[in-house]
């Protein structure tokens, strides 16, 4: 007999069959979801406490609601494992992150079920929103639901999506999944009220059961009910700490247990048949039911692979990741200079801030998932004469672009934006970090820098802070080159040579030049020498060097970017009216990169060092006939 015959998850193939289902085996099913979830994490890496946490709400939704006739939006959709195991994607799960694998986040082109695709915080009201109002426009009776994390909830679409809900639908539902929790501890005055509103759970059953008693009395039911409901608009704010959704709107219920099965499943049931939108605000532990994630869900908020047992990461060999060289040279910078604060949107640790927040922190500010007021705040620090330095992920850091714009650069305000996670990433499309130099390039007075090693981030940063001009840092996830020995001093806009050769120029930016250097040896053995330039800034730009390079040989350039507007562009503007031997860039094209293996990525692209040397070595026959 397999497991699959023994398992109430293996007999599970769409969400109609868990509608039949006891309580008491939902409870069973919730148990076997979560050793599924940390064995393929274990296995994969992946978003393991956010999933744990909302298992016995994704049984009570899809008991309650009828997916995909019903509309279930996941906001950011990191919380969708649970989601994607009864939905018929089991055996797919166990490929999560691989390569032309199940991708971690709700997809539309995976399944039906997945009716808005996500990995960026506070769209699912929005998004959810306009679902129902084309419902309503289109004469549908099918529910649509969004279920929105507390963290997400102060991001800036997610307020103004609730501030249309009144105007806009009747029948509307929002699940407010508190768990206290984005990736770091939930910060900020929303945070702070929704903690507020948890001492009161009786409020609603209360009420509903004293209007149903006082209905009950003859000839005057009716009407006290209504003198009642007066008072109460009145009164409100003293007796429901929800009043803020109630006065936009929205009829708030809760806060419920968000493990309790029963409790979710009946309330969802009378929600159903609310005419008005409706916000159940549900309390969860993140991590629930693995003792690793319960006791450390910021670790296990996303990771890759780890032991299962001890909830130890997998160790990775090798030197300091990018985070962690940026983490230890902000500190420095703080050591040497008191002006200088640091800014992240909710990821204290994944950015390398952890020890400077324990260092200095009345100068450490994590804003919550707003990246937008993150870049506005700081350059209003900067124009009081601080020096912030703003870090976020890449693919983040596009959700402000205005913000770099309109508040910083036109300003020229000494703000520093390091851009952590820049480039491809297993978590795919939506956290591809390939499309920021393509945004920033074009912007007034910013410095755009690309470390390659460990030493030249350090540089970099210093270099920045010295500079007081609008500066970005980009670097990329993993493991930092290690600049052994005395690294080239850090001219500012100028590249630094890394290699000489007579038969070709390969300019690599940041950590590319680690590719750049590796084509290089494997076009020595053919018989090619190439010249390798480590860019280091694209913006201000060495471009006498590039010129000279050109006049003279080949160009090749290699970027972990779009070529649309990144070194590439640069590259092809300065040569546009001038003489040169020919050019050939490497990057990403404007097709949508897919997830998986970083390597597995790279070698479907003909990114890998061995692809880029076979074609160099190709373009340089041709040229030579």
């Amino acid at each position: 007999m397999s497991e699959d015959d023994t398992t109430i998850l293996g007999r599970v193939e769409s969400p109609a069959d868990i509608k039949s289902l006891s309580f008491a085996e939902l409870e069973k099913l919730a148990a076997e979801i979560r050793r599924e979830i940390v064995a393929i994490t274990a296995a994969n890496g992946g978003h393991v406490a956010s999933n744990l946490g909302v298992v016995e709400l994704t049984l009570a939704l899809h008991k309650v609601f009828a997916s995909p006739r019903d509309k279930l939006l996941w906001d950011t959709s990191h919380q969708c494992y649970a989601h994607k195991l009864i939905t018929g994607r089991r055996d797919f799960m166990k490929t999560l992150r691989r390569d032309d694998g199940c991708v971690g986040f709700a997809s539309r082109e995976e399944s039906p079920h997945d009716a808005f695709g996500a990995g960026h915080a506070g769209t699912a009201i929005s998004a959810a929103l306009g679902m129902a109002v084309a419902r309503d426009r289109q004469g549908g009776v099918n529910h649509v639901v969004a279920v929105v994390g507390d963290a997400s909830l102060n991001c800036g679409i997610s307020l103004e999506g609730l501030n249309n809900v009144r105007d806009n639908v009747r029948r509307f539902v929002i699940v407010l999944n508190d768990n206290k929790m984005s990736i770091s501890r939930n910060v900020g005055g929303i945070a702070a009220y929704l903690n507020s509103i948890i001492p009161s759970p009786g409020y609603n059953k209360t009420k509903a059961f004293l209007k149903k008693l006082v209905l009950k009395i003859p000839g005057i039911g009716d009407q006290i009910t209504k003198s009642i409901a007066k008072i109460e608009e009145a009164t409100k704010s003293m007796l429901v700490p929800g009043v803020l959704f109630e006065d936009l709107g929205i009829r708030y219920v809760g806060p419920v247990d968000g493990h309790d099965l029963k409790g979710l499943v009946w309330t969802l049931e009378q929600i159903k048949e609310f005419d008005c939108p409706v916000l159940l605000h549900v309390i969860t532990e993140k991590g629930r039911g693995y003792d690793h994630a319960e006791d450390s869900p910021e670790k296990f908020h996303g990771l890759p692979g780890y032991d299962p047992e001890t909830g130890q990461t997998l160790k990775r060999n090798g030197g300091p990741s990018y985070s962690e060289v940026f983490g230890r040279a902000v500190v420095e910078l703080g050591e040497k200079h008191s002006e200088v604060v640091a800014i992240t949107a909710g990821m204290r640790s994944g950015t390398g801030l952890k020890d400077f927040a324990g260092r200095f922190p009345g100068r450490f500010f994590d804003v919550g998932i707003a990246e937008e007021h993150a870049l506005v705040f700081a350059a209003g620090l900067a124009a009081e004469g601080l020096r912030p330095v703003v870090a976020l992920y890449a693919t983040f850091l596009q959700r402000a672009l205005d913000c770099v714009q309109h508040d910083i650069c036109l300003q020229n305000l000494p703000v520093i934006i390091c851009a952590d996670r820049a480039g491809i990433v297993d978590d795919g499309p939506t956290h591809h970090g390939i499309y920021d130099l393509s945004f920033l390039r074009t912007l007034p007075n910013l410095a755009i820098m690309a470390p390659y090693t460990d030493k030249e981030l350090r540089a970099m940063l210093l270099n920045a802070h010295a500079q007081k001009c609008p500066a970005l840092i980009r670097y990329p996830r993993g493991e930092a080159a290690n600049g052994k020995g005395t690294p080239a001093a850090l001219e500012w806009g100028k590249s630094e040579t890394l290699r000489l050769g007579k038969d070709l120029a390969i300019w690599g930016m940041g950590a590319e030049c680690g590719t750049a250097l590796e084509v290089a040896a494997l076009l020595a053995q053919s018989g090619r020498e190439a010249t390798v330039v480590n860019t280091r800034f694209l913006k201000p730009f060495d471009g006498a060097k590039l010129l000279s390079l050109a006049g003279a040989v080949p160009l090749a350039t290699i970027e972990d970017n779009q070529i649309q507007g990144g070194l590439a562009a640069t590259v092809d503007e300065l040569l546009v009216n001038e003489p040169h031997h020919g050019v050939w860039h490497f990057g990403w094209g404007d097709a949508i990169v897919p997830h998986g293996s970083a390597d597995g990525i790279r070698r479907k692209h003909g990114m890998s060092a061995t692809q880029i040397a076979e074609t160099l070595l190709r373009r340089l026959e041709n040229n030579a006939r």
